[in-house]
């Protein structure tokens, strides 16, 4: 059992070999024991490792309310989040990991925090025909994190990401643009068409674009003459 809390140590700090984490380390898992609030990390640990999820949420929740204070608090809140994000409970893990860096907002761990709340608003990318909040937020996020992080391996994890929430935005907008264009709102659809060009970089839309655009200003302009 000592070596799965060990292990979730390690997952807790994202494997990090910087001597800060090692202090955060050192600090989390040194001699002090506090009983019961140990033996709930323990359990909580154990049940994560297991996959059990839901026995970890309650173990590490427990492990929050009574022992709020202890050493092992900031292992439950940041383990309650990953619990959540991995039984795709995606609102509860973005609220637990924005606590979190709300909290601990200097901690080693806060790139992988919010590369997860970017993860989490990533995974819930549907179609191009859907709502586009999920992708318009992961994006925000994943450039946050290179903005504030810029060098941190979270960050180019995220910069990897970045490509299909482009994709998923520009698709969105060259559809509501098919559909203007298809009810003869010309106006509408060149707008949407535009924007693909101005707003996203060719990442798969840019001829199609092109190619309406100039159906739309075709359109428009027999409009205009027949008027």
């Amino acid at each position: 059992m000592k070596r799965l809390f060990i292990t979730g140590i390690i997952i807790l700090f994202v494997g990090s070999g910087c001597s800060a984490i090692k202090k955060t380390w050192n600090a989390i898992v040194g001699k002090e024991d506090i009983g019961s609030a140990q033996q709930l990390a323990w359990d909580g640990m154990g049940a994560y490792e297991d996959g059990d999820y839901k026995e970890a949420i309650e173990h590490f929740q427990q492990l929050k309310d009574w022992y709020p204070f202890s050493k092992y608090a900031i292992l439950a809140e940041l383990k309650i989040a990953d619990s959540h994000f991995h039984l795709k409970q995606y609102a509860e893990a973005i609220f637990a990991y924005e606590e979190f860096e709300k909290l601990h907002p200097r901690n080693e761990v806060i790139p992988y925090v919010i590369y997860q709340i970017g993860i989490c608003y990533f995974d819930q990318i549907d179609t191009i025909d859907r709502d586009q909040t999920p992708a318009r937020k992961a994006l925000e996020t994943f450039q946050g994190l290179n903005k504030q992080f810029p060098d941190d391996q979270y960050a180019r994890s995220g910069s990897e990401h970045i490509p299909k929430c482009l994709k998923s935005l520009a698709g969105n907008d060259f559809y509501i643009g098919l559909f203007y264009y298809k009810s003869k709102h010309y106006s509408a659809a060149l707008y949407r068409f535009m924007s693909v060009l101005s707003n996203y970089p060719d990442v798969g839309y840019h001829q199609k674009a092109l190619q309406y655009i100039a159906k739309c200003e075709a359109s428009l302009s027999g409009e205009t003459q027949e008027n």
